[in-house]
């Protein structure tokens, strides 16, 4: 939209009935509902997209990352309509949409592709056996797949029938097609892709690589262009390759070839993505191109503005995707509302494309992405250096997020050399998850804050009465005046600390934490919706943004985020029930996919009991022991919430423990 506005074009939204509030609702010139949160009875349901386009005379569709950018239907659909598809021929999506189809045509065209069976038996037992041929590990892949969707690795043929099964299942739901393609899995590989861009007269150029090597669940993180040790000759060779495929079938618009790359700097062609990547702005960071502009014209017949040699690559920027996820909990997607939203100021060199605002909901229907925060710096270190400066500065409070870890990620020495694969986040676990532990001097920022609040909040109410000095206008119930005290209690996940804050002189304060004692001094000052705390601790200067939200405080310094639970009086505390002792329960928002087991049934620990599915990914919830069903408390098509239980059981050792009493 912002690109559209700058080339004089008006816009207009569509939204579900979830995102009627949303960021692009606001934005666009004109906006239509166009249906229910579920993304097909609303962002899928082509008919009511182009009931909206024709009734609003629209003359153009940009489908976005997702949704029916890559959907053959669609495209032909538009083009019966007189409606020009900003994107490539529906031909050239059906042919580089099946991944099937796709490894024969780059093999006629000359890309290197992997080996792997892309046939039309899709039985079982040909698919297993296909699978041995090749030799495990293998990747099980959606012939539609993308995004990570419809993906699984195999190591071996133990685990090769309930993976295929959630591959298939999973590629059912997100492309309405379960045929499967079995590759060999190229082990500690890069995932090395290029982005192309052709018109419709037959002109195309490479916009050099980005590499998306560190991942999750087969999604990506954080990506950087161009790709930390290439060399020149193979640059050219990947941008060549990625030229040749875009060619073979006519492409027109922007797209990206995305290829695997073995340790010797060897690439095969992995698929081709018919659209405009989500990672896409590293690539314009290092150009200086706007592809949507290119887009844009493109869809309108123009030519390309500049050859392959017109192109430069210059500098290096990296992508960090923010997401409403626990890293600390496998990566778990979650769903909030974001209290509290501050970001680091863009610039020529910062860039940050978000959809949502302070205020706004993560829903559990869509994808759990909250931000791209885009860096650029004039060689690799030094946008390093930039991505975790901004880092620190992108504060959120609501819902738990990743911009620690990516903190943790983008400070580690192995990545900082470059030296990144898919499987980086296994292999160096420990590193990126770090037991960590709150030192004395953010305990004493944090009572200092605490402190420096209740006074602020009691000078206030003493403001608005007659008797400046009666205890009524103090918050914290206390006067803080020379050689007053206050005990402050900090509660860390499940371990209190008291802090002794004494009040001696000018805005000094002594701090006693067990048998240790600072002297502190400091200011807490409002700085746009954040509040800034300077503090002085025996010498030492700091600064941290503070963010008070109910009754927890969030101090985010140079270290990451703390937070500190501040003590409820009793009698404003209200019982949230009672906790659940045996059964299944969700770990996230999200809606019921499959059930596997009915009342009766035997289970051993381990065992898959439900299927959910939630912020775009499918998750199976397992028998935390062996036991026996009691009930089965939901439904298929059931929303059901965080920690809501789904199945009861008795464990076995209860039965056991039963029978003994009985007899």
């Amino acid at each position: 939209m912002k690109t559209a506005r700058k080339l004089g074009v008006r816009t207009v939204a569509v939204f579900s009935e979830a995102d009627r509030d949303s960021m692009h609702a606001d934005m666009a010139d004109e906006s239509f509902c166009i249906g229910p949160a579920a993304s097909q009875q609303s962002y899928l349901d082509q008919q009511k997209i182009i009931q909206v386009a024709k009734a609003t005379g629209t003359q153009a569709i940009h489908p976005g990352y997702g949704f029916l950018s890559e959907n053959t239907e669609f495209a032909e659909l538009c083009q019966k309509e007189n409606i020009i598809f900003i994107g490539p021929p529906s031909s050239a999506i059906r042919d580089m949409g099946i991944k099937s189809t796709s490894k024969h045509i780059m093999s006629a065209a000359g890309v290197p592709i992997v080996e792997g069976y892309h046939g039309e038996d899709q039985s079982d037992e040909k698919l297993r056996s296909e699978a041995e041929q090749i030799g495990y590990p293998v990747m099980i892949k959606a012939v539609r797949g993308g995004g990570g969707k419809g993906m699984r690795i195999c190591m071996d043929d133990s685990q090769f029938d309930e993976q295929f099964e959630s591959a298939k299942r999973e590629a059912i739901k997100s492309f309405g097609d379960d045929v499967m393609l079995i590759e060999k899995f190229v082990e500690m590989p890069r995932h090395v892709e290029v982005q192309v861009f052709g018109d419709q007269h037959g002109n195309y150029v490479y916009l050099y690589e980005r590499d998306c090597s560190v991942q999750r669940r087969h999604q990506k993180i954080i990506e950087e262009a161009p790709a930390p040790g290439i060399s020149d000759e193979v640059r050219k060779s990947l941008g060549e390759a990625a030229v040749k495929a875009a060619r073979a079938v006519n492409y027109v618009g922007a797209g990206t070839v995305e290829f695997i790359m073995d340790k010797n700097q060897k690439f095969y062609f992995m698929e081709m993505n018919t659209r405009l990547q989500v990672e896409h702005p590293v690539s314009e960071m290092v150009t200086g191109v706007d592809l949507v502009e290119w887009q844009i014209k493109a869809a309108a017949g123009e030519k390309l503005p500049v050859t392959q040699d017109d192109i430069p690559l210059h500098g290096h920027s990296f992508e960090a995707r923010i997401y409403a996820e626990d890293p600390n909990n496998q990566f778990m997607p979650g769903a909030g509302p974001l209290r509290h939203l501050s970001t680091p100021a863009p610039d020529n060199k910062t860039r940050i494309e978000t959809g949502v605002r302070q205020g706004d909901e993560v829903s559990v229907h869509y994808d759990p992405m909250i931000a791209k925060l885009v860096v650029w710096g004039d060689d690799r270190q030094a946008a390093l250096r930039r991505l975790n400066m901004c880092l620190k500065e992108y504060n959120i409070v609501g819902l738990s997020t990743n911009v620690q870890f990516l903190e943790d990620l983008a400070s580690h020495p192995e990545f900082q050399a470059g030296r990144v694969h898919t499987g980086f986040i296994d292999e160096h676990y420990d590193e990126l998850f770090p037991e960590r532990h709150v030192t004395n001097a953010s305990l004493c920022k944090a009572a200092l804050a605490t402190v420096l609040n209740d006074l602020g909040y009691t000078l206030y109410r003493s403001s608005l009465g007659n008797d400046p000095f009666s205890p009524f206008s103090f918050g914290s119930g206390i006067r803080v005046n020379e050689s007053a005290s206050k005990k402050v209690t900090l509660k860390i996940g499940d371990k209190s600390v008291d802090v002794n804050a004494t009040f001696t002189t000018g805005e000094c304060f002594t701090m006693s934490i067990g048998g240790d004692t600072y002297s502190v001094t400091g200011s807490l000052a409002s700085e746009g919706n954040r509040m800034v705390l300077t503090c002085e601790i025996d010498g030492y200067l700091s600064k941290s943004n503070v963010v008070f939200d109910e009754n927890k405080l969030h101090l985010f310094t140079a270290d990451g985020e703390e937070q500190f639970a501040l003590p409820v009086p009793k009698f404003l505390s209200q019982s949230k029930g009672g906790a659940v002792t045996g059964g299944a329960v969700a770990p996230m928002p999200g809606v019921i996919e499959k059930v596997a087991v009915k009342t009766g049934d035997a289970v051993e620990q381990g065992d898959p009991l439900v299927v959910m599915i939630a912020m775009k990914m499918e998750y199976v919830i397992r028998a935390p022991s062996a036991g026996v069903v009691e009930k089965v408390l939901y439904n298929v098509g059931d929303t059901v919430g965080k920690g809501t239980a789904l199945i009861s059981f008795v464990k076995e050792a209860e039965e056991a423990s039963n029978d003994s009493n009985g007899e």
